[in-house]
């Protein structure tokens, strides 16, 4: 695991330095405390910061080849990489360390750009080919690891942070305005964009060619959809062969490892089965909250510590309160861009803590949209059975008595009512629309208000293009593949990647294996969603592992309860950076709407907790990186106002 970074000069008059790569180090030193390395010519450089797992003293980076003609950094991890290591030694290559990395090189030298068909892991990397004069920047399957790119007519830069390529000469952080439509729309900005006018991201399954005179970007990975003719016994023992292979895969490793533990069903089997394969106790991390007040509905230390007790783990837990939020500037600065997701905030924290004893860590993460354990999916399994009400009683006493619900996450009985609000007013719209509705943190309308007269924006449906991008996928895998190229890799993995790294701390996610994703995209999608019961196949196949208490136990969200904090503990820190005077100098939102907003949370009529943490996120890392304010100087100014 590591940061890595680099370019090439797409003119002979352009010129990369040493200087250049040291900047772009500092900047992401963090990802890398062991070890740095620099490959650098006129026409190409290549640095990375390195974060030992495997072969500690010999993974050093950039690799080469034999004759030193290619060069490569990869962050990341190559699970299958002793499998190709003695096929490709087979082959007649010979290697010089032992580290999972070194695969990459060889790999090309066999197959060319066919190498990335080859790889089994998470990864960014990036590969030099001298004699061809071609450079190979890639990322893995499912948006693990993250790419960030800037071109123009003389130079292409990447890094797998944002922040890195405005070392580059000239390159300052504006804002995008087409991406500020985006985030208001998702709470995170997708691929191809990123909040920053220039700067791209590399989508997932795809890699960079690029030469002096051409630039591509390639899908080389795509899941098929085409469902097997299994039984049910046989899709359960399939499915659980397959989870067993991925964890015991992503276990290897030469330093400590360990894993998070919320006590779903996810987390829950993914230490189960690394209990199976160490003969030592698992090391696991849970994250809490004060059982007092609202917040108490989040709290999932209970659970964890049943399923800690069913294993044996050595169990570690921390509890947070309302006053983490001045890490804010910190967390977001390591984010490179805005989110609304509060998990990136629990992330951080349960990260840090797991790293005074551990460098890797083993993640639940992609349990939900691989197996169908979202609400939203089971919302689409009773839609269907809604429309068989007469549409008169659904325009007429339905839809009026739903708009009357009040709506408040924070409780649990106001939380149900939510729930059924967002379901009933959103029934009648069109599959495409009515899922839309469930994933934005602000509608069509809102956004409008928002940025009326403000800014010139775009109303670029990045949703829209990936549910025609599938035409042909049944309905249920539908919205997977529209969460596989949206939400999974610039939301969950992103943050899961930007928080981790952030303490020097590398996770994996044993439930995103290519070869598990690919099996269960070929299951029929009834036996993901079975009687309006999430995960049916999943729960059936883990039945021998989990009790049913923690297989059947209702969904929680990893984030922290900031809309809950929001109308309290943090309602001055709310009130001051939303404040019209800061809106308005801002120049970027109607004040008039954000205040509106504000309003209607306190009072319960609307639960914006999503756009109203969305928007104080977007205030905070504008001064961050469009001010160019100190994250130190903003901790401050946040310690000072939820005193």
């Amino acid at each position: 695991m590591c940061g890595i970074y680099g370019g090439i000069a797409l003119r002979a008059n352009t010129q990369l330095d040493a200087s250049l790569l040291n900047r772009m180090g500092r900047v992401t030193a963090h990802r890398g405390p062991d070890d740095e390395g620099a490959f650098v010519t006129d026409q190409v450089a290549l640095g990375m910061r390195r974060l030992s797992i495997i072969d500690l003293s010999g993974g050093h980076q950039p690799l080469f080849n034999e004759n030193k003609r290619i060069a490569a950094v990869c962050n990341g991890e190559i699970y299958n990489f002793q499998t190709l290591r003695e096929q490709l030694i087979n082959q007649g290559h010979r290697f010089s360390t032992h580290s999972d990395s070194e695969v990459v090189i060889h790999l090309y030298e066999q197959y060319g750009e066919a190498f990335l068909h080859h790889l089994n892991g998470m990864y960014a990397l990036a590969l030099w080919d001298a004699d061809k004069e071609v450079m190979i920047i890639a990322r893995d399957r499912l948006g693990i690891k993250p790419v960030y790119y800037y071109l123009d007519d003389n130079v292409l830069l990447f890094s797998t942070e944002a922040k890195a390529l405005f070392q580059f000469r000239g390159l300052t952080p504006k804002l995008d305005t087409i991406a500020t439509g985006l985030y208001l729309q998702l709470g995170y900005v997708p691929a191809p964009h990123s909040i920053f006018e220039g700067i791209k991201k590399l989508p997932v399954a795809s890699y960079i060619r690029a030469t002096r005179g051409s630039f591509t970007i390639n899908e080389y990975w795509r899941p098929d959809y085409n469902q097997r003719a299994y039984s049910v016994s046989q899709w359960k023992r399939a499915i659980r062969e397959q989870l067993e292979a991925s964890v015991a895969s992503q276990m290897v490793s030469d330093v400590p490892i360990g894993a998070f533990l919320s006590g779903g069903i996810d987390s829950s089997l993914v230490v189960g089965l690394m209990a199976k394969h160490t003969s030592q106790p698992v090391k696991t991390y849970a994250i809490g909250f004060d059982m007092n007040g609202p917040a108490q509905i989040y709290n999932e230390l209970p659970y964890a510590r049943q399923v800690s007790d069913l294993f044996g783990t050595e169990h570690h837990e921390i509890i947070v309160r309302p006053d983490i939020v001045h890490l804010l500037p910190k967390l977001l600065w390591h984010m490179d861009e805005p989110i609304a997701d509060t998990a990136f905030i629990t992330t951080f924290l349960v990260s840090e803590f797991a790293r005074k004893d551990v460098t890797v860590i083993l993640s639940g993460v992609g349990g939900d949209e691989l197996f169908g354990g979202y609400r939203r999916y089971q919302g689409e399994y009773y839609n269907q059975y809604y429309q068989k009400i007469p549409s008169w009683i659904r325009k007429n006493a339905i839809q009026p008595l739903a708009r009357l619900l009040p709506s408040d996450r924070h409780s649990k009985w106001l939380n149900y009512s939510r729930l059924a609000k967002s379901f009933l007013l959103t029934a009648e719209l069109p599959f495409e629309k009515r899922y839309q509705s469930y994933i934005e943190i602000a509608d069509e309308q809102l956004r409008n208000q928002l940025l009326a007269d403000m800014i010139d924006w775009d109303a670029n449906n990045i949703v829209s293009d990936a549910f025609q991008n599938c035409a042909d996928v049944p309905a249920l895998h539908k919205l997977f593949e529209v969460d596989r190229v949206t939400q999974l890799p610039d939301d969950l993995l992103m943050l899961t990647d930007k928080m981790t790294m952030a303490t020097s701390l590398e996770c994996r996610v044993p439930l995103l294996d290519h070869e598990l994703v690919e099996l269960a995209c070929s299951m029929p999608p009834e036996l993901k969603i079975k009687g309006g019961e999430l995960k049916y196949v999943l729960k059936a196949c883990l039945s021998d592992l989990l009790p049913r208490k923690i297989l059947y136990r209702k969904k929680r969200g990893f984030g922290a309860p900031m809309g809950a904090w929001i109308k309290k503990e943090l309602l001055p820190l709310l009130q001051t950076l939303l404040s019209p005077d800061v809106i308005s100098a801002r120049g970027i939102f109607n004040a008039a709407v954000v205040q509106s907003l504000i309003k209607e949370h306190l009072e319960q009529k609307h639960d914006h907790t999503d756009i109203l943490i969305g928007l104080l996120n977007f205030e905070i890392w504008s001064r961050l990186m469009l001010d160019q304010t100190r994250p130190e100087a903003l901790e401050n100014e946040l310690k000072r106002l939820i005193q």
